[in-house]
């Protein structure tokens, strides 16, 4: 059985470690906040995340089969109701909730 002193030190090097990488990211980040460049991403790269995320959930989808219209019809509501509220976790959900109801409903296999 190790000493008390031993393990104690154990102990404290390890949260010691723990802080110091909890700490880090918010002292790296610091400088980075007045950043142009960072400011510039920030502002276009959830559109563009969006964008490739539409892509690839929909570039292998079967144009001539009927159950292709299941995930058209979801994508056109979200979009609708982004358009309609600005609100994100609206039209996530909203256009979730559709595709799920048309995929098991109406178009399913």
């Amino acid at each position: 059985m190790p000493d008390t002193r031993y393990a104690i030190a154990a102990v404290l090097v390890a949260a010691a470690v723990t802080w110091g990488l909890r700490a880090l990211p918010f002292a790296a980040l610091t400088p980075l906040r007045a950043s142009r460049t960072v400011q510039y991403l920030s502002a276009r790269m959830p559109a563009g995340v969006m964008v490739i995320l539409v892509v690839y959930c929909l570039r292998d989808l079967p144009l001539p089969h009927a159950r292709a219209l299941a995930p058209l019809i979801a994508l056109a509501v979200t979009i609708g109701l982004h358009l309609w509220r600005r609100n994100a976790l609206l039209s996530i959900l909203g256009g979730t909730v559709t595709h799920v109801i048309l995929a098991s409903t109406v178009f399913a296999p």
